[in-house]
This record gives structure tokens, sequence and C-alpha cells, in this order.
């Protein structure tokens, strides 16, 4: 059997068990020792057993609960309730405004937990029934906290693109600095795409009203503070990574204590928020 040949047959396996309804870990697992072992024979079992360990046991990969922490702490505090609500303010008049706060909620979001699930729930608790009350295009509405969410697949610190590095061998802060302009590149196009189908039709994506803006001197203040917080940790994050400081694993931990200290300092840490 050829490489042609076998790759067909590998992807038609997967496609095959996937209508069994199995995890699709379980899948690629299954499929990987299958033809490992149709290759190579026995001895592909040592190679197997010291590639694994040796990825589980990779320094780099540390960052990873690291990030899932920052991400659970951003859930479990109102950091990221306040920072959506403080973009109501900025967004409000635009043409599908809570739309386009909610992709620069989420870009924000990615740049600090890196996640990708988390992020997703989250903005459908905080964004989607907004959007729906408001009077937005179903459609348009879920679509947009799905693109929004998936940004934590491209935007530093991206879990994926950490393990991606491992895998590849390729320098983890390398991929950070590549994955950032193309990252900004999606949101852009992302909004732009929202206020051009909002301003053709403006019922997909009505704007807010000057109650639900609250555009008082007051209101905009408060939403600068809770952009603060937010921008912080990401610089110092992103920063110390891209500025050499310190490598992925330390940064993470930097961000975590971020964090940490910011719920604190709002006086929302509690031992039943950290269970």
């Amino acid at each position: 059997m050829d490489i042609a040949e076998g790759t067909m047959l590998l992807v038609g396996l997967i496609f095959a068990l996937l209508i069994t309804g199995l995890p699709l870990a379980f899948i690629t697992g299954l499929v990987a020792l299958v033809f490992t072992f149709g290759w190579f024979g026995s001895n592909a079992l040592p190679l197997v057993t010291s590639r694994v360990y040796g990825f589980v046991t990779e320094y780099s990969l540390v960052a990873v609960p690291m990030f899932v922490l920052m991400a659970s702490l951003l859930d479990r505090s109102g950091i990221a309730k306040d920072l959506f609500n403080a973009m109501r303010v900025f967004a409000g008049r635009l043409p599908g405004g809570v739309a386009v706060q909610t992709i620069v909620v989420a870009f924000f979001l990615a740049a600090l937990s890196g996640i990708i699930g988390g992020e997703i729930v989250l903005l459908g608790i905080l964004a989607l029934p907004q959007m729906l009350r408001l009077g937005y295009d179903k459609h348009l509405s879920i679509g947009v906290v799905c693109a929004g969410g998936a940004l934590g697949t491209m935007m530093p610190p991206s879990i994926v693109l950490i393990i991606y590095g491992l895998i590849a061998s390729v320098s983890i802060a390398d991929l950070f600095t590549a994955a950032i302009t193309p990252a900004v590149v999606l949101m852009l196009s992302y909004i732009g795409y929202v206020l051009v189908r909002c301003m053709r039709n403006p019922a997909m994506g009505p704007p807010m009203t000057e109650a639900d803006r609250n555009e008082g001197f007051s209101s905009r203040f408060e939403a600068l503070k809770a952009i603060v917080v937010p921008g912080l940790i990401a610089m110092l994050v992103l920063g110390s990574i891209y500025g050499g400081v310190a490598s992925v694993t330390e940064a993470a931990a930097m961000g975590v204590f971020g964090v940490l200290l910011a719920v604190i300092l709002r006086g929302e840490y509690s031992f039943r928020m950290m269970h």
C-alpha cells in the first residue's frame, strides 16, 4: 500500500468511526495506533510510548493549565461581564453595535485566556441574550458568538499554538509573534462584515437606545476603568513573551497572578469561587 492509498484509507476510516458517535479523541487515537502498527510493526510500541511520554513531560506544557485557570477566574469573577458592559458605551451608536462589542470583548478574552470552549460559553451567557432582546437577527447573533469565541484558536496565548509548537518542535514565542497580526485582521474582518450587513439591513442589528447605552460621564469613566484591568493583564502576558522577559510558562504564571490579584482587589475572591 502506497502513501496515497494509505491516506485515503485513514481519512475514510476516521469518517466511518465518526458516524458511530465515538469521541473524536478515541477515534483519532485508535486510527493512529492501527496505522502505526500496520506500517511499522510491533517495534512501533516503544516509539509511541516514548513520544507520548516526552510530549507530556515538556516544561512548556505547564502553561496550559495556567491559561485554563485564568479563563476560569475570568468566568467566575465579574471582570468579563464588566468588560462587556464597558464596550456598550463605545459601540452603542454603531449599527450592530452589540455584535461589534461582542467581537471586541472576544478578542480581549482570547488574549487573556487562550481557550475556545469557555469563551464561547461566556459570550453566550453575556452577549447572546442581550442581542436577542434588542431584536438582533438570531443567525447573526449566534454566528458572532461562535466566530468571536473561535478567535482563541489564533490569538496568543492560544493553547492550540502551544500544543502545535510542542508537537512540531517550533518556538512557541515565534508562533505567538506570527499569529497576532492574522488574529487582529480576522477580528477586523468580522467587525467589517457585521457593520456592512447591519448598514445594508438595519433590522439585523438595530442601534441601542439612549437608555441602553447610558452614555453619561460617570458611565464612560467606569467603562474606562473596566477596560484598564484586562488590558494591563494582556500586556503583562504578551509583552513579557514578546519582549523576551519571560517564557510562555512564566508569562502564564504572571497572568494568573494578575487576574487573581484583580479578583482580590475587586472583593470577589472566595474559596467557593476557587472550588
